[in-house]
């Protein structure tokens, strides 16, 4: 009996992280735009699963703050707010620019080129839904190249929601977007092998408010 308990809980809890996954991806490619409706008998149909990985699964999304449950309303895909904008804007800025510094002091060439090669990449592409991929992968190369344990962590906490915020920056708009992505970023990673602490911090943020002002509308997204 015993050995029952440890099995069926651990086979449930992968089975939920699976369906979490599909739902996420679907999320991050676009099949749920922010504001959509999530419902449980039409997710555990299509996936072919009971409605309990489901909404255990959307119980984690909602950890990870891409999905709201309310009772009255259903799940539905979070809506990125204001205040949600600005909240963002300034947790990342601190854990970036740490994370900024300690790359200059302790990432190694080795780290550096291969931050080299994750903005090479954006160069070949096409799909905006990628780009953003592509462009939370760098900054998680960031935080990893910053050999920093707990803070690596603590971006793990937001990325999702980052994710999420800047597919609603596509969603407003992608004029320029696939040209000027790329270009901010090869502009990171030469700040960064410089070791050129002031400009570098500048271009980060500069690269963090440019899309902060496309969502809030103070700014043209070219």
């Amino acid at each position: 009996m015993s050995d029952q308990r440890k099995v069926s809980p651990a086979r449930r809890r992968g089975l939920s992280d699976e369906v979490a996954d599909r739902i996420r991806e679907a999320i991050f490619s676009g099949v749920y735009a922010p504001g959509a409706q999530l419902r449980e008998v039409e997710l555990s149909a299509m996936m072919d699963v009971s409605r309990g990985p489901v909404r255990e699964a959307l119980r984690v999304l909602e950890r990870e703050g891409l999905v709201h449950c309310a009772w009255h309303r259903g799940t539905t895909v979070t809506t990125v707010s204001p205040e949600d904008v600005a909240e963002l804007d300034s947790l990342r800025g601190a854990l970036e620019d740490l994370a900024v510094r300690q790359v200059i002091t302790r990432a190694s060439d080795e780290d550096i080129a291969s931050l080299a090669k994750a903005a090479e990449v954006m160069k070949h592409v096409s799909d905006a839904h990628e780009m953003v991929r592509l462009d939370i992968a760098f900054h998680d190369a960031v935080f990893a190249a910053a050999g920093h344990q707990r803070l690596a962590d603590a971006w793990d906490g937001i990325r999702c929601q980052v994710h999420l915020f800047l597919l609603t920056r596509i969603n407003l708009s992608t004029d320029g977007y696939l040209g000027c992505i790329p270009r901010e970023h090869q502009g990171l990673v030469t700040a960064l092998r410089s070791r050129d602490t002031e400009t570098a911090l500048g271009l980060f943020a500069a690269h963090r408010r440019h899309a902060v002002d496309v969502v809030t509308g103070n700014a043209d997204p070219n």
